[in-house]
């Protein structure tokens, strides 16, 4: 009777594969004639062939993203290779701009950051933070709350949401276990954590990919941001935001002053104060690697060294002094680096080839007012990115931003990209919104519906206090 059942499930699961495939190879063909169809459509009577190739590629590029019929890190290979094979052609382009994005400062920047927070992770400096400030909020229900979403919410500012989101987690399942699935509390800290990781990824350049896409973006007409220039902006936003949700969750769940064991704490307390001696060594250079990295990125304005080469500290030390190995360099996000270097270079191309330039001219003559514009894209961004991901999000909108902002005179023009950037990480209207929702949802202590409350909360109040304090600080600072 066992062999019959798992005959059945092996079958049933071959036929789950074959209707995968069909339907990704329908999505497939189906993003392909519809992105022909469009640019037969809305292209020009003077449009050039690498500009119809161009224009193709966009399409194409956002129907994969949305139906996800190849991964979104397979699009942005495929970005760079159409681009460098359809203009290779013409001895007048020059195409290794495109292959450059691979090493583009961004790339860089970001590798930086995966080195750092990997380091952190194998020698247990996340949870030893953890362990040491979780007293420090005392043992009522609803400041505990507010400590690990505000601890969360720091660590994603270096490491990426995802592993923060697992981690603490994880550090945390006992309370869950204790507490039970029913408990409001329970429910309240299920949807507090992914969401303080995602909130807290708009802090640093090197939070979220979104950010990195902006800062990306920019750097290709000429505009730097700094490291500390981005947190003048994104710190501020990312805890007033965090601390807003809190509330919101402690009056939802009706969450009151009951005291909570926090016996879920003493292993990780227990552990990171007895440490053989070559592991407190190993902290130790990951702790002065940290500060050395973090001092030089953000004095990067005075210093003069770019951000990028910063990233070399982290890269060539922790691999030098024995904290990261081959096995951990080839365990990092490396897709996230491949879909940010086919998002520049798709950007890059809409740029050269002034396809932006011209459906500008086009929606010049509508006028519309450039606040309305920072709050169509605000909001266009959220919205998008609760259904594909939030970096595939801003690598389509960024681009057409930028040359947006020339509609409008006064304005300075990374303010609409670092909006676009931002925005971004305020999608939590799903279980697949976020990869750290995916990871609240398993745990079963919530269920789908449960995530309506930050998905309309935080997607509808952060854009408005992105877009606020960006043209504050804009105005006033930058």
């Amino acid at each position: 009777m066992s062999d019959s059942r798992n005959y059945s499930f092996k079958q049933f699961a071959k036929i789950q594969l074959k209707v995968e495939r069909q339907n990704k190879t329908i999505f497939f063909l189906l993003s392909a004639l519809v992105s022909v169809l469009l640019v037969i459509n809305l292209r020009a009577e003077d449009f050039t062939q690498t500009q119809d190739y161009t224009l193709f590629l966009l399409f194409m590029a956002i129907g994969l993203w949305i139906t996800e019929a190849i991964p979104p890190f397979a699009v942005g290979i495929l970005i760079i290779g159409f681009l460098v094979f359809t203009m290779g052609r013409n001895p007048d382009m020059d195409v290794s701009i495109y292959v450059q994005t691979w090493s583009d400062g961004v790339i860089w920047l970001f590798l930086g950051g995966f080195f750092l927070a990997e380091g952190m992770k194998k020698t247990k400096m996340d949870q030893q933070l953890l362990a040491y400030a979780m007293p420090k909020f005392g043992d009522k229900a609803k400041n505990v709350l507010l400590g690990l979403m505000m601890i969360t919410a720091l660590l994603s500012t270096m490491m990426s949401n995802t592993a923060t989101t697992a981690m603490m987690i994880a550090t945390v399942m006992p309370l869950f276990t204790t507490l039970g699935k029913n408990n409001p509390f329970s429910k309240a800290l299920a949807l507090g954590i992914p969401a303080a990781a995602s909130i807290g990824g708009m802090g640093t350049i090197i939070g979220s990919a979104p950010n990195a896409v902006a800062v990306g973006a920019l750097e290709t007409i000429g505009i730097r941001i700094t490291f500390l220039e981005w947190m003048v902006i994104g710190m501020p936003v990312a805890f007033l935001l965090n601390y807003l949700f809190w509330r919101v969750l402690v009056s939802t769940f009706h969450i009151k002053n009951q005291v909570l064991s926090l016996d879920f704490m003493h292993s990780s307390a227990h552990v990171s104060h007895e440490h053989k001696d070559e592991e407190k060594i190993k902290k130790r250079i990951v702790a002065l690697v940290l500060i050395s990295t973090l001092f030089f990125w953000l004095t990067s304005q005075w210093t003069g060294i770019p951000v990028s080469a910063v990233s070399g500290i982290p890269i060539v030390a922790l691999t030098m002094l024995g904290i990261i190995d081959a096995d951990d360099v080839r365990s990092l996000p490396w897709d996230t680096l491949m879909l940010v270097a086919g998002g520049l270079a798709l950007g890059l191309a809409i740029q050269e080839q002034g396809l932006a330039e011209h459906f500008i001219a086009q929606i010049r003559d509508l006028h519309i007012n450039f606040y309305a514009l920072i709050g169509m894209f605000g909001l266009g961004a959220v919205t998008l990115s609760n259904f594909v991901s939030n970096t595939a999000a801003t690598t389509i909108l960024i681009p057409v931003a930028i040359s947006l902002t020339g509609i409008s005179t006064g304005v300075d023009p990374y303010v609409l990209p670092v909006i676009i950037g931002m925005s971004a990480s305020c999608a939590l209207l799903l279980p697949v919104s976020t990869p750290p929702n995916a990871i609240a949802y398993s745990t079963g202590m919530i269920e789908q519906r449960d995530f309506r409350i930050g998905g309309i909360f935080v997607g509808l109040t952060g854009p408005v206090i992105i877009i606020l304090w960006t043209l504050v600080v804009s105005y006033f600072f930058i």
